[in-house]
Order: structure tokens, then C-alpha cells, then sequence
């Protein structure tokens, strides 16, 4: 609101002069005389970007033809987003800034022909312990507001040092300084004290004309008001408000004031100094000011019913949707199918779980408590699935000696792969839990990532670390359909070349993350953008016209040497599924592979063990999961059951614990529920100017990198799971196969985070007038919007890509 004061001072007649952020010249072209601006978003630019206000600073004070000069420097928090609160850069930039106003004060302040200049030094937020902002924590909301005025005058503000005053009261304050109206729609009150050196009554007149404003208000929020021409006890109260008496007391408070102003100007001549009179005035003033203020930022949050009601009724209906579309997948997959009897299954505590998991985030959402910390949410949920997973697992290899088959096909080999899969889920999931102290309250508790960070360790030799491992595990993942694969070994040269770059990058020009980037590091990042993309989607347009090749030469070869293919699932060779579930195998781990090295380049330093332990955590889910599967369809056999599509329950259990994982991983990363955490440095890496597209692109990559890679991995999963029933001979509709294989990968994701988006939908109405709407409740409901779209493209590639698989192979088959 305060920059609207600029409109102000043009229409009377004010010339402005401005340097700094380009944003003042976007919102007021042609207002000011001279300029000169810079962009506010590139914040690796920690020196330039100060420099080119600084150059004109001694020109525009020696000139006198300017009415207001803003200065606009960028440079500290640019500081603090790259490097944080204790970046190396902070002390010279802060004395830096202690220069240029100690220049100002002592060329116009201190100008013994000028008593009527002001010198405003603010900043509009503060930073965390990581240099970001946006949340309501003190560091973030610790600003900075100074006023100097000329030497005669500085005995007037020893009073008011360190008050607290908000943002909004500003406007108010500057413009009846300076003899302007105040902005229109501004609900601030006069900062306390400011005034005291004008006459008693400039003093008064300024609250007068603050108390008209907010007056005015009042009066369009309420048409019926009449405070100010009428008697307060004409007010009829019935505006379909909730309380008449708060109106009444607006009025009463509001004349009162008036009331004394008016007796104290009318006794102008006859009274004496007595200021008993003039605070009492004062005081009924700021009564009225604070009480209307408070009311009119409720009424901030007020909107019309009819578009809530019909927003929460669309998303209810598109929840609807997803969950008749799974019921309707499930109850088809068992439909004409035996039963089994009551022995043959475990109790699927596990899968009860999962689904109560929905209900305690959707009761947690209730709590401002617990929306700041909702990493520990997730954190337990996912080491609890996986405790049950555990039991089950162990339940499972006690019932094995019931089947004289079981170690004949299976052995003890896959339980303990199951169990060793299980340990890996806990250990990582603990290692993660532990990295960030995310959320708000507790952020200053010890945390894996500080101590690396404060222990002096060579957070790019981990990082490099991280690059290598990250490599190996996805080209050992592709090395399992079997090297003699042509395309696999095509597929994995140019994932290694794309490892290759990555670590070259991190290796030459990250070594220190508060420098500027130089053209050769945004080059080369430039160049790694395009090479992932296009080794990504050139593998998944190529892969299934090749695959049938591939595949038809392995057989030939296998069947030579006696041997055979037997990953990631046996499927007979009278259909064009095993052709799909190996492409699908290879475009997956591509997909996994390219946005981990995407995330080891974007992340900061200390995420990149993150990064790789959500890869490891991704690798042992779909060895559990595939174990499972073919433990259960043989175990199930053994019993005498017939049953080919045992499972799809289960199948509904796995796609929701990747979910979880991903969201788990989205905390483990430092984000939270407060837009303080988001990773604005990351965002131009590999930009050379400023773009609002590519940055937004960028910092959304970098803010949902965990929920995006285990979306992504649904495809990789599909190739693992059990698709028998579809290639069984009845279905022969590419549709139904469509529907059977896309179907719960694709809807649960949709129908889990519908239902969370409504439900917190209904929780930021019902909490619209709590203290914590904008500090707590508002970021927390972006967030989830934004999870809802990162869900929709997730849910987008993994059908589009299943989809263009299924209907170029069925095309090679057909012609």
C-alpha cells in the first residue's frame, strides 16, 4: 500500500527520481524523471545490482530538482537467498548499506539550508536462518523502520525507539507527513509518536483526517452507517452482520473523538496549555483508529458464499469421479473370479492403514499446530506402513513351510530381498526424517543439515558423491533386462553422458554457492537442461517402435543359450506385454534417473544426500512390491485358488505408498507449510536474465522434486505389477487393457489429494477469521493447490506416456 503513495505525490505535482528495482517503473510508468532499474529477481547478482543504484547516488544529491528520491537496494536479500543469514557476503553488504545512508544523512540531512527533509530507511520483511521469507515467524517479520529528520528535531523521537508497528500503518504515516492523501483503500493508523513535533493542532488534524479514512471504510463495507452526519442512535444495525454492538460502538467511539476535537477547537482562544485535554483527545483518536483498523483486516477474509459453496461443490463432485472410477476398477477385477477362503489371507492391516492415513491428515488439517509441523505427519505415517509391511513380511515367510511348492519356485531368496527391502525403507526413512528440522517452531533444533553446514564440511564432495551413486544405481536398475540389449546400452551411454555433465558442473562452477554465475556455468547448465530433455523424450518416442526388435533377438539368444527372461515378470509371448512392460522398465528408470540428476544440479548442496536416499528408497519399494506380487500369485496357487488378478487391493496400497513417500520426501528437502522455504536461489541456475516463466518453472521443479520423481515412478512401477488379467484372452479392447493397466496408478494419487483439497478447502472457510488465516492457513492452502497441479502433471506424463507405449506397439503388432 505504501508504493500507491507515488500515485499521491505525482498528481501533486511531486518530481521523483528512482534507482533500484525495476518493479516501481512496471507499476509507474512515466511518473518518475529519472530512473534507472534492475531486476529484483536474479538474486545470484549480490553486487552489480546495489552498484548501479549506487553510481547516481552522489549525482541525484547534488541536484535539488527532485521532491523524493527512492533508492531501492536488493542486493542483502539477494545475500540472504543465496548464501542465508550467515553468508560470508552479509557483513560487507551490511556495511555497505551503513555507507550509502551514512552518505545520505550526511549530504541532505545534515544540510544546515534544508530543516524539511526526511530520510525513510525500511526493509519489507526479514529473513530465516536460510535467507528466505514469506512465513510469519519473527525473523521473517523483524523489519526495519528508521526515520531521520533534520538535527533540530531528533530529541522529538527518543520516545518511540523500537516500537513495533505494522506494515500497513505506513501509508498513513508518510502521507500525512508529507501533506498527501492517504491511499483510498488503506487501513493503517498514524504511527504513534512521529507526529509529536508538528503544533498541537497539525497533530490533531492528522488524526482527524486518519480517522475519516478509516471512517470511510467502515461506511462501504456498511452502507447503513451513519457515524459522522447523524445522531448515533439512528443507526438501525440490521445489515446482516453479526453483532449490532459492534457498529454501535464504531459510532460511539468515532463521535466521541469528534467531540472533544470539536470542544477543543472552539476553545482555542480561551484555554490554556494544557495538555491533559490534548492527550485525552489523542487517546479517543487512537481508540477509534486501532478498533476500526482490527475489523476492517477481518473483513479482509470475507467472500462471497455462492463461490465457495460452488468451488467445494466442484471439487466434491471431481472426487466423486476418482472414487467411482476405482470402485468400478476393483469390483472389475474381481468379477466372476473365486473367492478365497478365510485362512488363505493375512490380515491386511497394512492396507487398513494406508486408508486411515487419508482420515488423520484430513483430521490434522484442523490444527494450526499442526499444519506448521506437518512433516512429523508424514514422517510417522511412512514409518509406520512400513513397520506393517515388516510384520506382514515376517507373517508371510512363517506360512511358507504350508506350501511343499513354495521353495521350490521361490526359496528363502525372496523373503529375505522382502525384509532387506523393508530395513532399507526404515533406515533411509529415518536418515531423512532427521536431515531437516522442518516446519516453523522448531527449525532452531540441531538438524543433519546444519551440522554438516556448521561442521566445515566439503558439501561438494557429497554432492559429487551423490552424482556417482545416483548414476550407478540407475544404470545397475537398466543393466537388468540384460546388457546384450542394444537399447539399453544406448539408453544408459546417454544417461551416463548426462551424469557426466552434471558432475562436471558441480565440480567447476559450484563450489561456492554466493558467487554470481558466471556465462560458462550458465551455459553449460543450459546445455544439461537440453541434453536430459532430449535423451528423455527421445527414449520415450523411440523406445517402443525398438522394443519388439529387442525383444525378439533376446528370445532368439535365450533360447540358444538355454536360458531365459525373467525381469522384471514372465508373460507369455502370444501378446505385445512383455514388449510394453520392458519399454515401460526403460522409460521409467529414465524418467527416475534425468530428475534426480535435474535435482542433484537445482538442489541446494546439503539436499543432494536427500535426493539420492529417495532414489534408494524408490529402488527398494519396487523390490518389495515386485517380490510381493509374485510371492502372493504363487502362494495363492499353492492353496488351490485360480485367482490371476490377486492383488488389485494391494495395488491400491502400493500407488498410495509411493504417495506417501513422495510427500515424506517433499519435507525431508526443508520445504514446509511457510513460503519462507521456498528455494528462490536454485531457480536460476542456468538462466542468463531474468524470466517470471522459466524461474517459476524452475522453483517449482526445485519445490516439488519428491512428489514429481515418485509420480514419475508409476511407470516404472506398471512395468512390475501384475498384468496378467490384462492380456488374458477376453480383453481384447485397447480401452479396457487401458483402463485396467493406467487405472489405480493414475486415480489414486487424484482421489487422495482431491480429498485432502477438499477438506482443507473447508477447513481455510471455517478458519477465515482465525488469527492465524495469513500467517498459518492461507500459505498451507497455496501449497495444496500447487500439490494439486504438480499431481495433474504427474498423473498427465505417466498416462500419456503408458498410453502412446501401449498404441504403437499394439500398431507394430497389428501391421
Amino acid at each position: 500500500m505504501t508504493i500507491f503513495l507515488v500515485g499521491q505525490f505525482s498528481k501533486v505535482g511531486w518530481k521523483m527520481v528512482m534507482c533500484g528495482d525495476e518493479t516501481w517503473l512496471k507499476l509507474f510508468p512515466g511518473h518518475f524523471m529519472r530512473h534507472d532499474g534492475v531486476s529484483s529477481f536474479f538474486v545470484k547478482d549480490t553486487v552489480e545490482v546495489d552498484k548501479n543504484v549506487s553510481r547516481h547516488l552522489s549525482y541525484e544529491l547534488s541536484k535539488n530538482d527532485w521532491n523524493l528520491l527512492i533508492l531501492h537496494y536488493l542486493g542483502l536479500d539477494h545475500v540472504g537467498h543465496t548464501g542465508g543469514r550467515n553468508s560470508p557476503l552479509m557483513a560487507p553488504k551490511l556495511m555497505e548499506m551503513d555507507e550509502v545512508v551514512k552518505m545520505i544523512h550526511a549530504s541532505a540531512i545534515m544540510n544546515p539550508d534544508d530543516k524539511r527533509t526526511l530520510l525513510v530507511v525500511a526493509s519489507d520483511h526479514g529473513m530465516t536462518e536460510n535467507g528466505n521469507h514469506g512465513g510469519s515467524s519473527y525473523e521473517e517479520t523483524d523489519s526495519l523502520l528508521l526515520f531521520i529528520g533534520s538535527k533540530s528535531h531528533a530529541t522529538h523521537f527518543s520516545s518511540i525507539i523500537s516500537n513495533d508497528v505494522n506494515q500497513v500503518d505506513i501509508a498513513p504515516t508518510l502521507a500525512l507527513l508529507f501533506g498527501v492523501p492517504i491511499p483510498k483503500n488503506n487501513i493503517g493508523v498514524m504511527i504513534p509518536g512521529v507526529i509529536d513535533f508538528l503544533k498541537d493542532t497539525h497533530q490533531l488534524r492528522a488524526l482527524q483526517l486518519n480517522s475519516w479514512q478509516l471512517l470511510r471504510l467502515l461506511q462501504k463495507q456498511v452502507p447503513g452507517f451513519p457515524c459522522g452526519s447523524f445522531p448515533c442512535d439512528g443507526f438501525s444495525g440490521d445489515q446482516g452482520y453479526n453483532s449490532n454492538d459492534i457498529m454501535e460502538k464504531f459510532c460511539r467511539l468515532y463521535l466521541r473523538s469528534a467531540f472533544l476535537h470539536d470542544s477543543w477547537i472552539s476553545t482555542e482562544l480561551s484555554r490554556s496549555d494544557n495538555r491533559e485535554e490534548k492527550s485525552e483527545i489523542i487517546a479517543a483518536y487512537y481508540e477509534f483508529l486501532i478498533n476500526a483498523n482490527q475489523w476492517l483486516s477481518h473483513k479482509a477474509t470475507d467472500k462471497p458464499s455462492t463461490v465457495i459453496v460452488f468451488g467445494v461443490m466442484s471439487m466434491f463432485l471431481s472426487f466423486l469421479i476418482f472414487s467411482i472410477s476405482i470402485y468400478s476398477i476393483i469390483q472389475e477385477s474381481y468379477s466372476g473370479e473365486k473367492q478365497l477362503s478365510n485362512g488363505i489371507f493375512t490380515q491386511h492391516l497394512d492396507e487398513g492403514f494406508s486408508l486411515s492415513v487419508i482420515f488423520i491428515l484430513v483430521i490434522s488439517m484442523g490444527s494450526s499446530s499442526m499444519v506448521e509441523e506437518e512433516q512429523y505427519i508424514w514422517h510417522y505415517l511412512i514409518s509406520t506402513l512400513n513397520l506393517l509391511f515388516l510384520r506382514k513380511t515376517m507373517q508371510f515367510f512363517k506360512k511358507e513351510s504350508t506350501c511343499r511348492f513354495f521353495n521350490l519356485f521361490n526359496g528363502h531368496g525372496k523373503v529375505c530381498i522382502r525384509i532387506s527391502s523393508i530395513f532399507t525403507l526404515l533406515i533411509t526413512g529415518r536418515i531423512l526424517r532427521g536431515w531437516h528440522q522442518g516446519g516453523v517452531n522448531w527449525t532452531h533444533l540441531p538438524d543433519i543439515s546444519k551440522w554438516l553446514e556448521q561442521s566445515g564440511t566439503d558439501l561438494q564432495l557429497i554432492q559429487l558423491i551423490a552424482v556417482i551413486l545416483t548414476t550407478i544405481l540407475i544404470l545397475f536398475s537398466l543393466s537388468l533386462l540384460g546388457r546384450g540389449m542394444k537399447i539399453v546400452l544406448v539408453v544408459g551411454f546417454n544417461f551416463l553422458m548426462s551424469g557426466l555433465l552434471v558432475f562436471y558442473h558441480i565440480l567447476r562452477y559450484q563450489h561456492n554457492a554466493s558467487l554470481p554465475s558466471s556465462n560458462a556455468a550458465t551455459s553449460l547448465a543450459q546445455i544439461i537442461y537440453a541434453t536430459l530433455g532430449v535423451s528423455t523424450v527421445g527414449t520415450v518416442l523411440a523406445v517402443p517402435w525398438i522394443m519388439p526388435i529387442q525383444i525378439s533377438k533376446a528370445c532368439c539368444r535365450d533360447r540358444n543359450d538355454n536360458s531365459a527372461v525373467s525381469y522384471p515378470l514372465k508373460i507369455g509371448s502370444q501378446s505385445q506385454y512383455p514388449e510394453l512392460i520392458y519399454s515401460l522398465h526403460i522409460i521409467g528408470w529414465v524418467y527416475i534417473g534425468s530428475w534426480c540428476l535435474l535435482q542433484l544440479l537445482l538442489q541446494q548442496p546439503v539436499n543432494s544426500v536427500v535426493t539420492l536416499l529417495i532414489l534408494m528408497q524408490i529402488f527398494a519399494s519396487f523390490l518389495f512390491f515386485s517380490q510381493g506380487m509374485l510371492q502372493q500369485k504363487q502362494w495363492v496357487e499353492c492353496a488351490g485358488s485360480l485367482v490371476g488378478c490377486l492383488g488389485k487391493h494391494h495395488v491400491f496400497d502400493h500407488v498410495a505408498v509411493l504417495y506417501y513417500i513422495g510427500m515424506a520426501g517433499h519435507f525431508a528437502l526443508g520445504n514446509s507449510n511457510s513460503l519462507a522455504t521456498v528455494d528462490v536461489a536454485g531457480a536460476f541456475i542456468g538462466i542468463s536474465n531474468y524470466s517470471a516463466l522459466l524461474s517459476g518453472i524452475l522453483m517449482f521443479i526445485i519445490t516439488y522434486a519428491s512428489p514429481t520423481l515418485l509420480l514419475l515412478s508409476m511407470v516404472m512401477y506398471i512395468s512390475i505389477k501384475n498384468l496378467e488379467t490384462a492380456a488374458s484372452p477376453q480383453n481384447v479392447d485397447s480401452e479396457h487393457v487401458l483402463k485396467r493397466i493406467l487405472g489405480l496408478p493414475c486415480l489414486v494419487p487424484l482421489t487422495i489429494n482431491s480429498i485432502l483439497l477438499i477438506a482443507y478447502t473447508i477447513v481455510l472457510i471455517l478458519m477465515r477469521n482465525h488469527l492465524f488465516v495469513w500467517s498459518v492457513f492461507s500459505p498451507k492452502y497455496l501449497y495444496a493447490c500447487a500439490t494439486t497441479v504438480c499431481v495433474l502433471i504427474g498423473v498427465f506424463v505417466v498416462a500419456t506416456t503408458v498410453t502412446y507405449a501401449y498404441m504403437v506397439l499394439a500398431l507394430r503388432k497389428k501391421y
